[in-house]
């Protein structure tokens, strides 16, 4: 069931004993930007009409999504947060100031799996994306009538920026190592294995040996620099652990069944399984790579993203490639497998000329971008692609075209700096959501809130704009 309670609310009919709100406060600026009862319509229809209790609107569920992640604070500092604060319970829509919680801490975990990355991205469209006229296919008609049947197409000049790169989102788990993998689902086994014993009938507890391996883990643990040898010694160790535990597993569960276990720890167990043969793969092989290799038990989705970069070569979380178009930043694809950026060129330009009616003037992308499919793409549509043309360099180079190169490398700096501010104030450094939704959830939130406050600083300076130009006018008269 979903509540039909109006969302409409305005400044003025918010009831608040500590005065008339301020107009010009961030989370008063912020709601006013959202068309909250169009949103709400198409919230509704994931919800059932007449079953259950009634569900928590949208207004509330967005308003403390973006609560959380401009302030970074925890789900229960939010509320607290929010029954302190009248301006952020205007944003989600109440009608007055009430110090009693309006939902429980744990709700915000459900709000992020109500609210998909998909459902974000279209915000994302509506609020801060330019709206095309047309729809990006204009013909003109000469004669106008049935019979002509000369028909040519508006071609609109190209305008515009679009400044391309990915990066990665590393999610809140422990570096992993093999020996460190191993141990742990060791661990995880020697649960579930006490699980099951109670329900199959044994007298004796199958013989896990979890005393021995906890010695040797921790004496290979304690060594600074292992050498490859005893790194090896110890995996295969742990390797021996673990196969027999799955062993004894399965053994219970051909008497008791997969039923009695919950449904957390059989979704563990189906990756330990699978971890189990990746890392008897690579031992056995002696190698280090292996497909859709699993880094950590709680967060199966999680991948290796090799980045080559100083601080760290591969990071482990979801990789995002975006658009930044007049300083506002869109999504155009989010993976948690590693794949080649240069890909996605073509397809943020299409998307940019169905949104504007015409191809951007110039694309400020890396050096990846730049193979010869991609600069094909662009020299036919008359698109000028970033960065030193094909072939030997000139022995005088063009001072035009260097300087070209030099504008186009500052002004790659604004998706740079995108992404270090999403990295130092919104979170997107280390992603704390553990489910994989979540997580994708958590992602488009944190553009969503970058182009927000990107928003608030053009409606804040068009302010100033317009009160200095007002103070000048009234000193002259």
């Amino acid at each position: 069931m979903y509540g039909k309670e109006n969302n409409q609310i305005t400044l003025a009919e918010f009831n608040s004993p500590f005065g008339k709100l301020d107009q010009n406060n961030r989370w008063v600026r912020i709601a006013d930007m959202f068309p909250w009862r169009r949103y709400e319509e198409k919230y509704a229809k994931q919800f059932c009409e007449n079953n259950g209790a009634p569900a928590i609107r949208f207004r509330i569920v967005m308003g403390a999504l973006i609560i959380k992640q401009r302030t970074k604070h925890s789900d229960e500092e939010v509320l607290q947060d929010i029954i302190e604060n009248p301006y952020l319970q205007y944003l989600i829509g109440l009608h007055e100031f009430t110090t009693t919680a309006p939902f429980a801490a744990s709700s915000i975990t459900n709000f992020r799996k109500y609210i998909t990355k998909e459902m974000i991205a279209e915000i994302n469209d509506d609020l801060f994306r330019g709206k095309n006229n047309g729809n990006g296919d204009d013909t003109q008609n000469k004669g106008g009538g049935d019979n002509d049947k000369e028909v040519k197409p508006i071609v609109k000049p190209n305008k515009g920026e679009l400044l391309l790169d990915a990066t990665c989102a590393p999610a809140n788990i422990a570096y992993p190592t093999d020996v460190n993998l191993l141990n742990e689902a060791r661990e995880k086994l020697e649960q579930i294995i006490d699980t099951l014993h109670p329900y199959t009938g044994a007298a004796i507890k199958p013989r896990t040996y979890r005393r021995t391996a906890r010695r040797r883990y921790l004496q290979f643990t304690k060594q600074r620099k292992p050498r490859k040898e005893t790194v090896r010694k110890a995996i295969k160790q742990q390797l021996q652990y673990v196969s027999r535990d799955i062993s004894h597993t399965d053994r219970q569960l051909l008497t008791v069944g997969l039923d009695i276990l919950p449904e957390t720890k059989a979704e563990q167990l189906n990756t330990i399984r699978k971890l189990y043969s990746q890392q008897r793969e690579m031992y056995e092989n002696a190698i280090h790579t292996v497909n859709d290799r699993i880094v950590s038990i709680h967060q199966p989705h999680v991948r290796p993203i090799v980045r080559g970069k100083t601080n760290a070569s591969v990071e482990f979380g979801a990789k995002v490639s975006i658009s930044l178009i007049d300083g506002y930043a869109y999504i155009d694809k989010l993976g948690w497998n590693a794949y080649n950026e240069e890909e996605q060129l073509i397809p943020a330009i299409e998307t940019y000329k169905r949104q504007y009616g015409y191809y951007p003037a110039a694309v400020l992308a890396d050096k990846i971008y730049r193979n010869r499919v991609n600069r094909s793409y662009c020299k036919e549509h008359g698109i000028r692609l970033s960065g030193p043309r094909l072939g030997r360099p000139p022995k005088e180079a063009d001072k035009n075209v260097l300087k070209q190169e030099r504008a186009d490398a500052s002004g790659r700096n604004a998706i740079e700096g995108k992404f270090g501010e999403g990295k130092t104030k919104y979170g997107l450094d280390r992603i704390m959501a553990r489910l994989k939704g979540s997580s994708e959830t958590v992602i488009a939130m944190s553009f969503l809130c970058m182009n927000i406050s990107r928003k608030l600083r053009v409606l804040l300076r068009r302010f100033r704009i317009l009160v200095f130009s007002r103070c000048e006018i009234y000193t002259m008269i």
